[in-house]
């Protein structure tokens, strides 16, 4: 028998080597793809996929002191998801995975959402004056002044509206401080938004609310009105559910809730006065920032043990919504105040992430 070209054996030999460390790489890739593949709990279902602290290499001997340090600081819940699966679930002080508790501010941010999503379905324009949706005379300002005021002005708290008058949104209680744009001031002015929601998508807040975000993403929870205030209430998971949603780009597995666009608007500054202020979401990493109820600009970022690409939603009495893209993670912590009562941000935050980043570094 003739022997065989060495040539050819050899070029056979480099064929099969190469197809195989390419089949090894497709399945790498597949694998990585799969771990990196942001996790979506089940619609209408309490399953819930976990992650182990070991696997993620965290340091799990502080734990148990974080468990303490949240007891003691009047904490209810307490939930971190990376990549959307669940690390840790704690719940504290007679709260259980069905307790409800309110959102308080960090509830902005539902509303913020729903405004691009409205704005996605060309309902509205946030750069459009909010008389253009609820007529003139929404305030007692000047109407040259009223017009000034957009919904990404309320959107921004930049309004120019007095927000020393307490929270009633009635028109004779919303008065001309300064024009639109030239003031930041944390003010309950922003919930007219609910009202331009209303006249632009000709239906509630609420079911509209509950029809474009909350029943995609699985939520439950209610609107109620306490005083002049709209409160959102849930429990606990609802409140990571939609803290998912936001880290994973405005998407619920492959579909888009609110768009990415929207979001990215949403999450960095926007305006020049607060730059730690995006759409009634608080940002990370600034150079300055300003708290409600004060006009003093304060040096330096807003939370100094936090990752600085972090952003939150940040509620009175320590509601809490971190959300850290480049770690993958969604941090929730529901709960009465820490330690004395506070509208957003407070000591608790540096010293809560002082414990977090024992945890997870």
């Amino acid at each position: 028998m003739k022997p065989k070209n060495p040539i050819f054996i050899i070029l056979i030999s480099i064929f099969i080597v190469f197809s195989c460390s390419k089949e090894t790489i497709i399945e790498e890739e597949i694998i990585n793809e799969n771990n990196n593949k942001i996790y979506f709990p089940p619609i209408n279902s309490n399953a819930w996929e976990t992650e182990s602290i070991s696997k993620l290499g965290w340091n799990e001997t502080q734990l148990n002191p974080l468990f303490t340090f949240l007891e003691e600081k009047n904490t209810k819940s307490f939930i971190i998801l990376y990549n959307g699966k669940i690390v840790v679930e704690k719940y504290f002080n007679n709260h259980n995975s069905n307790s409800v508790w309110y959102w308080a501010s960090a509830g902005k941010t539902l509303t913020s959402t729903v405004v691009g999503i409205a704005q996605d379905e060309n309902l509205l324009d946030i750069s459009n004056k909010v008389s253009d949706y609820l007529g003139n005379g929404w305030t007692t300002a000047p109407l040259l002044k009223e017009n000034l005021i957009s919904s990404k002005n309320l959107l921004s708290m930049n309004s120019g509206l007095d927000d020393n008058l307490g929270d009633d949104v009635s028109p004779s209680n919303l008065k001309y401080i300064a024009d639109a744009g030239e003031r930041w001031a944390y003010h309950n002015v922003y919930v007219k938004l609910q009202d331009v929601i209303e006249k632009s998508t000709n239906q509630s807040f609420t079911s509209y609310f509950n029809l474009k975000l909350r029943d995609k993403i699985g939520m439950t929870g209610l609107w109620r009105n306490t005083g002049d205030l709209s409160v959102y209430w849930s429990n606990s998971r609802s409140m990571a559910r939609f803290g998912l949603m936001i880290l994973a780009e405005g998407k619920w597995n492959e579909t888009q809730i609110v768009s990415k666009n929207f979001l990215n608007e949403a999450t960095n500054t926007s305006q020049q006065i607060n730059k730690s202020y995006g759409y009634l979401w608080w940002l990370n990493g600034k150079s300055s920032y300003h708290l409600p109820q004060s006009q003093f600009e304060f040096q330096g970022t807003l939370i100094k043990n936090a990752p600085i690409e972090m952003f939150a939603a940040l509620g009175k009495n320590d509601q809490k919504i971190y959300i850290i893209p480049s770690k993958k993670l969604v941090i929730i912590r529901m709960g009465d105040a820490a330690s004395s009562s506070n509208f957003a941000l407070s000591t608790f935050d540096e010293d809560l992430w002082g414990k977090i980043n024992l945890l997870i570094n």
